[in-house]
């Protein structure tokens, strides 16, 4: 089970996409960071979808989170580094800063959560390149079509698979246990007609947040009229879900795909089936939009397209744990100064020998380094970082030598984005 407050813990990344059902990501991304290209974004749930609509020029949203609880450190960076990217396509971005949720999980009252978002967090993604022209913020207290979700669709989710996916008991107070239900109108409401609309939306996030996902996409399946499905016979078939214009809806599914070119088709109102028999695995999600975009969302109030997510490690603690905004001493915040990165990256745990002839003469682990990983993460220049990890594997290049290069570059990176923060007028995202 993954727990989403809990920031100790640690992860087999393979056992959980294996678990969780996460399909490996190999994206091709033209002019994107690092962390695509190096694959720190390792994972995702239904992502070809929002990258046919990025290479076609179709509009889809993108939301993201941050929780207001401490100051923002370099591990939060990547996040915001995925959805400048996002910012070049034909996107939709909002930011939801979870202040309810700070307040069940953390005891942080709002105007302190407002403070730290403000001051923290919106005014560094000003210094980092997020056009507040293409995106906007939102306090879930502050945002009623938010608050209204668990009331809406609470009646699709039941307190055995709350239990389930986040291991709530008896003991567990009622405001934690509504807190998901709040990320569920997060992530869901942004398809709401006032706001983008029903469209593919994107959640970029670390994998404790899976849970979260799992229960926004079976709620958003919960809504829908229709299912597309192989069944166990073999044949791949639209499902009508309710029991009302069923001939309505299955007709209106017919027209589509044979506009389309699917011939082959059956309809069985005893089964509320259509089954479409010129059709094959690879086109499932395909009919899928297909029904979505142009019988879904004509005729379903609360049509929704299920979230694609897509999901990035952890950068390493300077101690070899977590980074964590709790534990100073394992994280660049981007409000240090010179003195207070270096005397940090000074000392911060290697991958490096135990002594420096066997340091030369066997090399060091940068696998295991947590400078090295700050270089991996951030550099975007490929050959300084293979040189950087060749030269260390080698013993060409020793730990003190490294962390002075590696202070030098944090350094330059943390000042100037504290010189664009300067200019940074974070209400101008509040819209």
């Amino acid at each position: 089970m993954i727990n989403p407050w809990n920031s100790e813990q640690s992860y087999d990344y393979k056992r959980l996409m294996t678990e969780f059902g996460i399909t490996k990501f190999n994206f091709d991304l033209e002019g994107a960071p690092a962390v695509f290209k190096r694959g720190i974004v390792f994972g995702h749930r239904d992502f070809q979808r929002i990258y046919d609509y990025m290479n076609k020029g179709r509009k889809f949203a993108v939301l993201t989170g941050l929780m207001p609880s401490g100051k923002m450190h370099l591990g939060h960076k990547m996040v915001i580094d995925q959805v400048v990217y996002y910012q070049k396509f034909n996107s939709d971005i909002t930011i939801a800063v979870a202040d309810i949720e700070s307040y069940s999980a953390r005891g942080i009252d709002y105007d302190r959560a407002k403070k730290i978002a403000m001051e923290e967090y919106i005014s560094s993604y000003y210094a980092l390149g997020l056009d507040p022209d293409r995106a906007s913020v939102y306090f879930q207290s502050e945002r009623t079509a938010v608050k209204d979700f668990p009331y809406r669709f609470g009646k699709h989710i039941n307190f055995s698979e709350m239990k389930a996916i986040y291991g709530f008991g008896l003991e567990t107070n009622m405001g934690h246990m509504l807190s998901p239900l709040i990320q569920v109108g997060d992530i869901l409401h942004v398809q709401n007609r006032e706001y983008s609309g029903p469209v593919p939306t994107l959640v970029p996030v670390g994998i404790d947040q899976d849970p979260h996902l799992r229960l926004t996409r079976g709620i958003a399946h919960s809504c829908r009229f229709t299912n597309v499905i192989r069944t166990k016979d073999g044949r791949i078939g639209i499902f009508v879900k309710k029991d009302d214009n069923v001939e309505k809806i299955l007709n209106k599914c017919r027209v589509v795909l044979e506009r389309n070119g699917f011939k082959k088709l059956g309809m069985m109102l005893k089964y509320k089936a259509l089954y479409i028999d010129d059709a094959g695995d690879d086109d499932i999600e395909n009919i899928d939009n297909m029904i979505m975009e142009n019988v879904e969302k004509r005729l379903n109030p609360d049509a929704m397209f299920l979230p694609s997510s897509t999901y990035h490690r952890f950068i390493s603690g300077l101690d070899g744990g977590k980074m964590s905004s709790s534990k100073p001493e394992t994280a660049i915040f981007l409000s240090d100064n010179e003195k207070e990165i270096r005397k940090k990256i000074s000392r911060a745990k290697t991958g490096g020998a135990t002594s420096v002839e066997e340091h030369k003469r066997n090399g060091g682990n940068p696998d295991v380094c947590s400078v090295f990983e700050m270089n991996f993460y951030y550099n975007d220049d490929d050959k300084a970082v293979n040189n950087l990890y060749a030269s260390c594997r080698k013993g060409d290049i020793l730990c003190g030598e490294c962390k002075r290069n590696t202070s030098d570059f944090i350094v330059n990176m943390v000042k100037d984005i504290q010189e664009k923060k300067k200019s940074a007028e974070p209400e101008r995202f509040l819209k």
